[in-house]
This record gives structure tokens, sequence and C-alpha cells, in this order.
């Protein structure tokens, strides 16, 4: 999906004096946008039954447990109306149950279930592919390098 077309970025291209130009092509949220439109087709080729988002929010529940909605929101960098729906797409799958906080009943606690367990172990090895696949075009250190870049900007 490279795009010989893409010019380099130069230090006017950084920059927001008068002499900046303004090329889309090399502007940071065209690229994350591409990056991620690419990740994503790569994602349904492996797991065309379930979403990034689901994914996600079902990894982040097998790795801590129960949690509060609010909270899985905001680990997997979610709105409390988008998480709220993709718990409630897990739920209707089997893959997550909810029950009322015993000690705040305004809270919601979403655990996974065991099939959302097996299911998440199942995804496991695809995912890991998905990862690798999304990185291809880079090598070691650039990826690694690419990580902790996107990391500090999240």
């Amino acid at each position: 999906m490279q795009n010989s077309k893409i010019k380099p970025v130069t230090a006017a291209d950084r920059t927001d004096g008068p002499e900046a130009t303004y090329v889309l092509d090399v502007q940071v949220g065209f690229l994350l946008r591409r990056a991620a439109q690419r990740h994503l087709a790569i994602f349904f080729e492996h797991l065309p039954d379930m979403t990034s988002t689901q994914f996600a929010a079902l990894a982040k529940l097998c790795e801590v447990g129960r949690i509060s909605q609010n909270e899985l929101g905001r680990r997997i960098a979610m709105d409390a109306a988008t998480v709220k729906g993709v718990v409630d797409r897990l739920r209707a799958r089997g893959f997550a149950e909810t029950k009322k906080d015993p000690e705040d009943q305004r809270r919601l606690l979403v655990s996974p279930t065991g099939d959302g367990q097996m299911a998440f172990e199942n995804y496991r090895g695809a995912a890991v592919k998905i990862t690798r696949e999304t990185l291809a075009p880079l090598n070691e250190d650039e990826s690694e390098a690419l990580l902790k870049l996107l990391s500090k900007l999240g």
C-alpha cells in the first residue's frame, strides 16, 4: 500500500511560518489514517467475525478481569457511548457479562465469560499475525521506534 507519489517531509512542511506549505500527503493525521486503514484491512482479513474495537475490549477484559465499563473505556481509549455498544455486542455473543457494582449501583461491572476467554485464546495467534503484518514494511528497529513514538503521542 505504499504510494511512491508521497514526497518526503521537509523542514518547511514541519514549520508554521510563512514558508510552510500544506501538502496533505505528509500531514500526520492523513498518514495515521492511512496506516489505520491498512491495519484494519489486515485485521479484517485475519478476524472477519470480530471488529477491532470488540477485540480490544475482549483482550483488555481477559487481561484485567472484572472492571467497570467506564474504566474499560478509559483503558482502551473509547468514549462511554462507544464502549457501551461494544460491551453490548460482546454480551450478545456470550463473550462478556455485566452486573451492577454492589458498592455503587450506578456502576456497571464487565467480566469476560468462559466463552470470551476461550475466544480470546483462539484469536490471540491471529492478533499477533495482524501486528506483524501491519509492521511488515518496517525493519525491527523501525517497528520499535514507531511503536515508541506512537505511545508518546497517545
